[in-house]
């Protein structure tokens, strides 16, 4: 008989793990496994704001995919998709010729949701990528450079980050820590930096436990963090953002708008090829769509509701991760000739937010965490990761706690 073909479609959290673990599970001889991704290196999507931020570095968070996969397992094409076909079960590469599949993993990952803002997509800068963080650190220092040949009583740097959720947070507790060193570096005053959070709901870091989030909030206020709140964003151009709050509008100008106020799914997988709903592609517990028993979807493209909540379960790495493990689970089930499928039910541990390289929140396990307890506990969460990819050679190398920390700049 011929052996089932699986194909995964892309190589972040989600779709890197399915493979790794599919390798593991599966025989050499049961099914061929192809994993499609952009480039031939993942990165952890959860440290990219250190890089936007200049505080951490490339090297550290990014791993070649053949480091991962056992090639023998696991077939790697470096290209980019251009459709999918769902009626014909094929993908359509930029370079190679078209794959047909029995079983297909969509994890395609994220893009920034812009929510109709006008100019958000045109004049604001996103963490969406790596290469998207890298031009950040590098627009954030050339401007902050520039400051020294402008006159001192010239308009100030003024970096206005639109979200006060995890990603933005976290941005910010790096950007503070950064902008001292760039202002010695370029011997300009630090007052004439400028970092401002614009967020639409009431507080920051929305799911937290409100004494964690007053503690950050604290932690960055601080450190010369302005916070506007009940305040949204109703335009970026190319000079500068117009708010609007409770107390009329604001117009804040110039400054540099970072977006981190949202993500959805991969837009070729969620409403051009398959049907979605807020950006994301609703699935059934077992991770396949409805309809669709071949085709499973995790990571930032799907959105799963468990019963008896309320909202889907957030696009975390921690979420992708999971999803991975039943989906790998469910595929060497279909594999086998097995027809109960298991249910995605994830145990989660909790969550941690930094706050820069000394200082964070979290609740783990029931455990309310503040300061360098909770960056070590990071810390933790994210050589577990790296253990579950690769092994403990692949966590010593790369993880802070084995080491594998690259000095910042």
């Amino acid at each position: 008989m011929k052996k089932p073909s699986i194909l995964i479609l892309g190589a972040g959290y989600g779709g890197l793990m399915t493979a790794v673990r599919l390798q593991n599970m599966l025989g050499q001889g049961e099914a061929d496994i192809t994993l499609v991704n952009k480039h031939d290196y993942h990165y952890q999507t959860t440290l990219l704001h250190e890089i936007a931020a200049g505080t951490g570095e490339e090297r550290r968070i990014c791993l070649p995919i053949q480091n991962v996969i056992d090639s023998r397992r696991v077939r790697f094409i470096k290209d980019t998709v251009v459709e999918i076909r769902e009626k014909e079960r094929q993908v359509f590469l930029c370079h190679n010729e078209p794959i047909q599949y029995d079983y297909l993993v969509v994890a395609l990952g994220f893009e920034p949701a812009t929510f109709g803002i006008p100019g958000i997509a045109e004049h604001a800068l996103a963490i969406r990528s790596l290469n998207a963080a890298k031009q950040i650190r590098n627009h954030l220092e050339t401007r902050v450079a520039e400051l020294a040949t402008a006159a001192s009583t010239g308009d100030p740097l003024t970096i206005v980050i639109g979200g006060a959720g995890f990603t933005g947070i976290e941005f910010i507790g790096e950007l503070v820590d950064q902008v001292p060193h760039w202002c010695a570096k370029y011997r300009v005053t630090r007052e004439r930096v400028r970092v401002i959070c614009v967020e639409a709901g009431p507080g920051l870091l929305p799911g937290f436990q409100p004494s964690l989030a007053a503690y950050a909030r604290r932690s960055l206020e601080a450190r010369g963090v302005a916070f506007y709140f009940n305040t949204r964003i109703c335009s970026v151009d190319e000079r500068g953002v117009s708010l609007e709050g409770k107390d009329g509008g604001k117009r804040i100008e110039p400054a540099t708008v970072i977006w981190t106020g949202g993500v959805q799914g991969n837009r070729l997988a969620c409403g051009a090829t398959f049907e979605a709903v807020r950006g994301r592609i609703p699935v059934t517990p077992d991770l396949r769509m409805s309809g669709q028993d071949r085709v499973f979807v995790i990571g930032d493209c799907a959105s799963y509701t468990s019963p008896g909540a309320e909202r889907p379960f957030p696009p975390t790495a921690q979420i992708a991760v999971l999803q991975a493990i039943t989906c790998a689970r469910n595929l060497q089930i279909l594999v086998r000739g097995g027809k109960k499928l298991e249910p995605f039910a994830p145990k989660l541990k909790g969550a941690i937010a930094s706050l820069g390289a000394r200082d964070g929140v979290g609740l783990v396990m029931g455990l309310s965490l503040r300061g360098k307890l909770a960056i070590l506990f990071k810390e933790i969460v994210d050589s577990r990761y790296l253990f579950m990819l690769g092994g403990i050679r692949l966590a010593l190398q790369k993880s802070k706690l084995g080491g594998g920390e690259v000095e910042r700049q």
